[in-house]
């Protein structure tokens, strides 16, 4: 029997990092949901949370218990179990380019919602289909390509993206970082067991409370008002299903269709980072669990998706096991059974813990380099370039957004000073591209050229059909173009390219069979 204990110290640390987690992409529904998507307060409290609750908890005790059967099975005491929410990258998705749109089409609301959970309920059904061929994919791709990928989103949308958050509010984030940088990195044990999560954030909340009684920080009302009680949730099978034989919710595939395969590579990738720093989780179940989860949450009313979590390794690194992700699920419950959402959101402030997202980004960065082969390290570097792609594409659309432009009318400006084409092609896709790329150089490296060859057909098909490189520029941005000869120049490249590789693959079998003959 395992000597693992269900909760031990580091399970505190981890709770508040996956909790703060998901506190985020509640804020993210909480605040946007009204004005992209026509939600109101009572839909949002009532329907949509208690359904994220329902998923989330499924979730995190499933990843709980099989955390827990490892270490019974292994006898090891430091397995750490896969973190889990919802899908940040499918909710920003689904809502600006789903639900949103149905909504400023219809003004009605209650259909944008239909059409989202339309949405949610098909990733799902793909992420259930996808646990069945994943394994096979995950035992066939070099680690680089897919570490790498989840190197490139947690320097960019993560590290990046917080870190500027943090310094735009030195006032209430820098010690709080400071805290949870030192003991984390440094593994410092604080006086009477204290956990870092937990003194960051309440040294954050001691800053502001301090700021808002000299008057130096306004004080913020909850951002919607709900009344503490208890909402249970409600099954709403009907109307996840009532698109199904309209041509609305199938209008929106060529963006569920991408969503669902990226969230089914990304959760691949996670457990090859599991597996890197320990602990390593079956794909079939892990990715069936996945699925179930997002299926729970359309049948109950969250049209947003739920995944298998980036960051393994940094909860790994705070100490944490299984007690953390069972705290994680009893306080998701608590805040949106409850409608306490809205008092945390009010009185804890976001800068004191996006440290910890800091070094969730740091962490998997560092993890990319350090747990592949030193010989893949250029791999990994260039799988990292089509996320710092993605990410300039976003500052640039967010720098035209708030001067009142757009990129469609300032496209032709860019010229030799930047090559916005080639931004926006690289971005489009680029967890796929990502993984392509390092997994072609990684077999390139090891002189593996069938093989190389083989990944870049892939993306010679992943290129035809638009999951890669293929874009339409419209008024609100760039917008994905799927469909057959979607990115023309570039199928035909990668084809060529896998025709090079694999004559590089013939020469190098006939100098190697000359060097043995004359052996």
């Amino acid at each position: 029997m395992t000597s693992q204990a269900f909760f031990r110290r580091g399970d505190l640390d981890g709770f508040f990092g996956l909790f703060v987690d998901n506190l985020l992409q509640i804020m993210l529904i909480v605040l946007l949901g009204p004005t992209l998507c026509g939600f109101t307060s009572a839909m949002i409290a009532e329907q949509i949370l208690p359904a994220v609750a329902v998923s989330v908890v499924f979730g995190n005790l499933f990843y709980a218990w099989q955390a827990r059967r490892l270490a019974i099975r292994t006898g090891r005491s430091d397995v750490t179990a896969l973190p889990y929410g919802i899908n940040t990258v499918s909710l920003m998705a689904f809502m600006f380019l789903v639900i949103g749109p149905v909504y400023r089409d219809t003004g009605d609301a209650r259909l944008a919602w239909q059409v989202g959970l339309f949405a949610c309920f098909l990733n799902g059904v793909m992420e259930i289909l996808g646990a069945f061929v994943a394994d096979w994919l995950r035992r066939n791709t070099p680690r680089a390509a897919l570490l790498s990928a989840l190197g490139g989103i947690a320097l960019t949308f993560i590290a990046m993206g917080f870190v500027f958050q943090i310094f735009a509010a030195p006032a209430l984030a820098m010690l709080p970082m400071m805290i949870l940088l030192g003991v984390y990195a440094a593994k410092l044990r604080l006086p009477w067991g204290l956990p870092g999560g937990f003194v960051a954030v309440c040294t954050g909340v001691a800053i502001a409370a301090l700021l808002h009684a000299v008057g130096w920080l306004p004080s913020v009302a909850p951002p919607v008002a709900v009344d503490l009680g208890f909402h249970p949730p409600q099954p709403v099978p009907g109307e996840m299903l009532a698109l199904m034989l309209s041509p609305l919710g199938w209008k929106y595939f060529a963006v569920i269709l991408p969503m669902g395969l990226i969230n089914i590579l990304g959760a691949l990738q996670n457990l090859e980072s599991a597996e890197a720093a320990g602990d390593r989780y079956e794909t079939r179940s892990s990715l069936l669990a996945n699925g179930f989860g997002t299926l729970l949450a359309a049948g109950f009313g969250s049209a947003f998706p739920t995944t298998i979590y980036i960051g393994h390794p940094a909860w790994k690194s705070m100490g944490a096991g299984t007690g953390y992700s069972v705290l994680n699920a009893l306080a998701m419950s608590l805040l949106c059974f409850t409608g306490a959402y809205a008092a945390v959101m009010a009185w804890v402030p976001l800068e004191a813990t996006l440290g910890i997202l800091l070094w969730i980004g740091l962490t998997m960065t560092s993890q990319a380099f350090q747990e592949t082969p030193r010989r893949h390290a250029l791999a990994v570097s260039l799988g990292l370039i089509p996320a710092l792609a993605a990410w300039a594409l976003l500052l640039i659309e967010t720098t035209l957004r708030v001067s009142g432009s757009s990129l469609l009318a300032v496209v032709d400006r860019f010229g030799n000073d930047l090559y916005i084409h080639g931004v926006i092609a690289l971005s489009q896709g680029f967890v796929f591209t990502s993984t392509v790329l390092a997994a072609m150089l990684a077999f390139m490296i090891d002189r593996r050229f069938d093989k190389a060859a083989a990944w870049s057909l892939a993306a010679a098909a992943l290129s035809y059909f638009g999951v890669i490189h293929a874009y339409r520029l419209v008024e609100s941005g760039v917008q994905n173009h799927f469909g057959l000869n979607a990115a023309p120049e570039f199928a035909v490249m990668y084809s060529l390219s896998a025709l090079l590789l694999w004559l590089f693959h013939r020469y190098a079998q006939r100098t190697a069979t000359v060097a043995a003959d004359e052996v």
